[in-house]
């Protein structure tokens, strides 16, 4: 299954669109779900993810307007559990520890989390940690990461493997990188 994790848009908040060369990559019948870190901020942007994957999953961000928006959520996929939370809850943001122990309370393989506006992907304690970034490179208050590099990510589902394609826009021109991430019968990572 291929799924596209994406978050901290904030349109029309701090831009207008996503980038164009993402968008052109970013075209329905291709993706078969899309799981959102928040930040969305208007209808008509989720209306247009949509149009990419009827199957979405969005949690609140801290400048999502919609209340009925889940504050995080569980998807299943087989033998691996993804949890998926804004990030603004997880404090120091980013920091390493307290998503380990966000991933053990919600008890999950891969946790999808945004709110820093910076990609990161690693290994720790026999699970997966992904910030996909922001996908439209909105600035971000937190300093050390002013001006964030356009970034999303597609995870490939196939059994106990995930294969992440980090996608980021660096001087116009879009970089992919590949990652994976293998879990064993006993949650371990190979």
């Amino acid at each position: 299954m291929l799924v596209l994790v994406i978050g901290d848009l904030h349109i029309p908040h701090r831009v207008h669109d996503l980038p164009a060369k993402f968008k052109k990559l970013l075209v329905p019948g291709k993706i078969q779900q899309i799981i959102c870190t928040g930040n969305i901020c208007d209808k008509e942007t989720l209306d247009y993810l949509r149009t990419i994957a009827g199957d979405i999953t969005v949690v609140k961000g801290d400048f999502d307007e919609n209340p009925s928006l889940p504050q995080s959520k569980v998807v299943t996929h087989g033998a691996i559990r993804v949890g998926v939370l804004h990030g603004h809850q997880v404090i120091p943001w980013g920091d390493p520890e307290a998503l380990d122990i966000t991933a053990r309370q919600m008890q999950v393989d891969v946790l999808l989390s945004g709110h820093t506006h910076r990609f990161e992907a690693y290994e720790s304690n026999n699970k997966f940690f992904i910030n996909p970034g922001s996908a439209t490179g909105a600035y971000s208050s937190i300093p050390e990461n002013a001006d964030p590099i356009p970034s999303f990510v597609l995870m490939d589902i196939q059994g106990s493997v995930v294969i992440t394609y980090v996608y980021k826009l660096i001087d116009n021109e879009v970089k992919v990188e590949k990652l994976e991430y293998r879990k064993n019968e006993n949650g371990k990572v190979l």
